[in-house]
């Protein structure tokens, strides 16, 4: 568990130190605030559409050939995909960068079944947290860097990056072992690596599949306010990236804190459902607040009441998970990876244009709020879904056996 939590945290990093500066890149190629809500949309699209394609397919690789190489498969191209967007000169670079780097890029599905791979199912739970407070470390440490460098240069927290994802190359490739054993592997099964075979599969889980559309909502929601925080905060409040880097920050502190150890003392209290209920509640309320916010420092108070929020896809990863073999728990959590990026298709679409509609509104006004009204209405209807499933789940158990 500490190998990958080292790769897991310095993968992270890499990743957290771009996010506050590629949507100020993207506006030096734009003109006028709607152009740059539109092709940051456009930008974000084009991981999406590759991730969502490639996730299943790495998935099955790691299945037939172990986790290990398939990790270092996705640092070589983060490496790579960072080093080229440094020295990008016009969106359509951007554009074809990201869609190599979506790609290429399956760590988090890959990290979640090495997990899987060395962790009985009653213990998941707590072991996605974990992994879930490396994520959430990287992303103290990474977009802090990010804003910090940024305001020096745009283009150098890509370069800080890229060498970071060398370094977990060779990290990997010298120190982290492999988690799946030559006899629980399986041959790839191409008729089934595509995105619907994949979420087909997902879907015929015993007992999951009505949870596929929770998943699929609280995705959603989570990566339209990803594509959309650093532009909200830039047209509301006048942010740049030193500010950005430093809310993101915020973020990755409360991820700390609730999946490195508030989600332990939870999961002694309360079965992993019942979090996953409180944790839909408190992330539908606190999108709405974070949509209301009138001043920066409102946005500080919301992510910090946002508890139980953080837990909810560390235990639905864990619900997930439980219901799958042990031979199949990278082809399951690419399933669930391939579902994360069909939302993360449909996210800069939706969350790009309801800022572009209202990009023309003095900063301050609540009507900027509109991609985080509209998580708030997602979670609140995956809220639903998931008490009316794990209720009928209850009374399934509870019935005698005829």
């Amino acid at each position: 568990m500490p190998f990958i939590m080292v790769t897991v945290l310095i993968d992270m990093i890499s990743i957290g130190l771009i996010i506050p500066v590629l949507a100020p890149l993207v506006g030096t190629f734009t003109g006028s605030q709607a152009d740059h809500a539109f092709w940051y949309g456009v930008v974000t699209f084009a991981f999406g559409v590759a991730s969502f394609v490639a996730s299943p397919i790495l998935g099955g690789l790691s299945d037939q050939y172990g986790r290990r190489p398939v990790l270092l498969l996705g640092f070589s191209g983060l490496a790579l995909s960072f080093f080229v967007t440094a020295l990008a000169s016009a969106l359509w670079m951007l554009v074809v960068v990201r869609l190599f780097s979506g790609a290429m890029q399956a760590n988090a599905a890959i990290a979640n079944a090495y997990v899987a791979d060395i962790t009985p199912p009653e213990d998941r739970a707590k072991r996605f947290g974990m992994l879930g407070a490396m994520f959430g470390l990287g992303f103290v440490l990474g977009p802090v860097m990010g804003g910090l460098l940024g305001a020096i240069d745009l283009h150098l927290p890509f370069y800080v990056a890229g060498t970071l994802a060398i370094v977990n190359g060779v990290y990997g490739w010298r120190v982290l072992p492999e988690s799946l054993p030559p006899e629980r592997r399986k041959p790839m099964d191409w008729r089934r690596a595509n995105p619907v075979s994949a979420l087909r599969k997902l879907n015929a889980l015993q007992g999951i599949g009505p949870l596929v559309a929770v998943v699929a909502l609280t995705s959603l929601a989570q990566f339209i306010l990803h594509t959309t925080w650093v532009l909200y905060t830039t047209f509301k409040f006048g942010w740049g990236p030193r500010e950005n880097g430093w809310s993101l920050f915020a973020v990755g502190v409360m991820s700390v804190l609730v999946q490195g150890g508030l989600i332990r003392v939870a999961l002694k209290r309360a079965r992993p459902h019942r979090i996953a209920l409180w944790g839909l509640v408190s992330s539908t309320l606190c999108y709405a607040l974070w949509g209301a916010a009138t001043e920066g420092w409102m946005m500080y108070v919301v992510i910090g009441l946002n508890v139980f929020g953080f837990m909810t896809a560390a235990v639905m990863q864990s619900i997930v998970s439980g219901a799958a073999d042990p031979q199949s728990q990278g082809e399951v959590m690419g399933a669930v990876a391939s579902l994360n990026s069909a939302t993360q298709v449909f996210a800069p679409v939706l969350g790009s244009a309801l800022l572009a509609v209202v990009s023309h509104l003095p900063q301050g006004d609540w009507r900027i709020g509109a991609p985080f009204f509209l998580c708030s209405l997602l979670q609140a209807t995956a809220l639903v879904l998931a008490l009316r499933h794990f209720s009928r789940d209850a009374s399934r158990r509870s019935s005698p056996t005829l």
